[in-house]
């Protein structure tokens, strides 16, 4: 009982489903939450986070602390991808909020990878991100757009005799 009020307290009714809006932002969005679920798994819980073996970063100095910000960068990820599906799914009204927020991440983390402090192994979130920043930007630019005017029925009585 004290665990249902809990549940209902964090997750209040959903939002309606905008059914005049088009699909594809909150599809984005669970996809985005699917790759992070996976991804954020491997960061956690693979023995060395995929810095080695999928990023191909050189662990023999300081291997314990890159593997332990992997491990940090996962669980990150891990709630993430959790906020991403519960928003895609049952909070539609907040996929341009959380779409704009990654937008942002993503943004940030391509600087960072390529500009800021350049990653010089090819790692797969090296390229990913290149992937996901246009795609993101589409999907919050969709969301922020004004549903399409649907046209009113006219009726018998409107439409003048000829």
């Amino acid at each position: 009982m004290m665990a249902m009020l809990v549940w209902t307290r964090l997750l209040p009714p959903p939002t309606p489903v905008d059914t005049s809006r088009a699909p594809f932002p909150g599809l984005v969005l669970a996809g985005l939450g699917v790759l992070d679920l996976v991804r954020g798994n491997i960061h956690l819980f693979a023995s060395d986070g995929g810095a080695g073996r999928i990023a191909g970063i050189d662990l023999t100095r300081g291997g314990d602390v890159i593997v332990m910000l992997f491990a940090v960068m996962g669980a990150s990820q891990i709630l993430w991808g959790w906020l991403n599906l519960i928003v895609a799914l049952r909070y539609r009204a907040f996929v341009p909020l959380v779409l704009l927020l990654q937008t942002a991440q993503h943004v940030l983390a391509a600087w960072i990878l390529w500009i800021y402090k350049p990653l010089t192994v090819p790692a797969p979130g090296k390229y990913g991100v290149l992937a996901t920043v246009p795609l993101l930007a589409l999907a919050l630019w969709l969301s922020l757009r004004e549903a399409p005017a649907r046209a009113e029925p006219r009726t018998a009585r409107e439409i003048p005799a000829e």
